[in-house]
């Protein structure tokens, strides 16, 4: 009965996590058809940056997700709230496939769309305090670290090759001028799929055991979100915040470009492109599965150490080797985009579970929450400041190797003046001032 309640949260916990990232991806695989729509400019580089922008606003949105739903999680536990927050993804993404162009309505539908973009965030913020407290709450200590890189690796991986597999699809159902006109209409509405699909699986699954022996013992009284930034939690959540942006700059440098890398810089066609990522974005999975499990004998700070020093070189090098690929070239551009998807992901395979480790139960989903989402929101904005600070496309790899190594550098640093946190998720009492 255990190992079927272990089972069902973790696969809660990836498939809410997959679809709030599939949700999100599917503005990265249309950047470069939503650009003219929305954003028409006579600079391609500052379309590009524009439909960025507002995926950063979705991101920075997710904060503020993580102050209303975080301390309802921890209030009214984490598989109600999962609910209400994939319906609200779901129903926001959709929408986003319905809003007239700028030809059609002028500032309008850019108006609109960047509104629901907000909303989105919001609730994509709110997804997180639930997917990322759940299983690691319900599983066993020596499954923790296993389950950190299941969700963060698998809700990406999953979410990610789901929005590629559309992708593909819609690029063949809606050929040419056909997809810009219908097809990434469709690809929005797809939303409501997955929420349907999580909804289904939230059926099955029980509340967090770690979250119900807490309301037993204290009640529904969760710690108010101030506490995070008072003594002695603040220098806790700004080091976490650190090391998530980090996190969050080299997962979307490299993961969350490589779709507008592929099309821009490589200048692969649409439907190879998408096979390309299909298999990038499946190398997620066991990267991540593997340092999070490396992390549960050697600890999150040695991973976060081996990984990112890795990274200050590895990454911005395989970029260099990508840049120089063009069409020719796909077998070249799948093996360098594996290496540089396993690099890129591999680091933050223990994420997860370090941040729910640095609080007490009944603040854990409130704190792992915002330093999430603060940290990502932060890193996935630099896809915007590759854009803007690239005169021309052909700027763009140069760019991404300077951020890359210098976030990587950020990493290592947070790390070193960070405590390891392997095996202290034990409930702790919760200091109030």
């Amino acid at each position: 009965m255990n190992r079927r309640r272990y089972v069902f949260a973790s696969v809660a916990s990836v498939a809410g996590f997959a679809f709030d990232l599939f949700d999100l991806f599917i503005l990265l695989y249309l950047a470069s058809t939503l650009g003219p729509l929305f954003f028409p400019s006579a600079s391609p580089t500052l379309s590009l940056a524009a439909v960025y922008a507002s995926f950063a606003v979705s991101l920075l949105m997710r904060p503020a997700g993580s102050v209303v739903f975080g301390p309802l999680n921890d209030r009214f536990g984490r598989r109600r709230m999962m609910r209400l927050t994939v319906l609200g993804v779901g129903v926001s993404t959709a929408l986003m496939g319905a809003v007239p162009t700028y030809e059609a309505s002028g500032l309008f539908g850019p108006l609109i769309f960047i509104l629901l973009r907000l909303v989105q965030g919001l609730f994509v913020g709110g997804v997180v305090a639930s997917t990322h407290t759940l299983a690691t709450e319900t599983v066993p200590e020596r499954w923790r670290g296993l389950v950190s890189g299941l969700i963060t690796g698998g809700g990406a991986g999953v979410g990610a090759v789901l929005a590629s597999l559309t992708f593909l699809i819609l690029s063949y159902v809606f050929p040419g001028d056909s997809f810009d006109a219908w097809g990434w209409r469709v690809m929005f509405f797809t939303g409501l799929l997955g929420a349907g699909i999580s909804f289904l699986i939230l059926h099955k699954v029980e509340e967090s055991p770690m979250w119900q022996e807490q309301i037993a013992k204290k009640g529904a009284k969760p710690a108010p979100v101030r506490l995070l930034f008072r003594a002695p939690h603040l220098r806790i959540t700004l080091a976490s915040v650190l090391v998530g942006s980090a996190l969050g700059a080299s997962y979307y440098l490299t993961s969350g470009y490589l779709p507008t890398f592929f099309a821009e810089i490589n200048e692969l066609p649409g439907s190879s492109a998408g096979r390309l990522l299909i298999w990038v974005n499946l190398i997620v999975v066991p990267a991540t599965l593997l340092t999070g499990h490396l992390s549960q004998s050697i600890g999150r700070r040695r991973v976060f150490l081996i990984f990112g020093g890795a990274n200050i070189v590895m990454l911005p090098l395989l970029y260099w080797l990508m840049a120089g690929r063009g069409p020719g070239d796909e077998l070249q551009i799948l093996l360098l985009g594996l290496v540089l998807a396993f690099f890129g992901n591999a680091v933050y395979g223990p994420a997860l579970v370090y941040f729910n480790e640095r609080y007490p139960t009944e603040m854990r989903a409130t704190g792992t929450a915002i330093c999430w989402n603060f940290g990502f929101a932060i890193g996935g904005t630099m896809t915007t400041f590759v854009s803007l600070t690239s005169p021309t496309i052909a700027d763009i790899p140069s760019r991404l190797m300077v951020f890359l190594a210098v976030w990587s550098v950020v990493l290592v640093v947070a790390v070193v003046l960070s405590r390891e946190t392997r095996g202290t998720l034990a409930d702790r009492s919760v200091e109030r001032t």
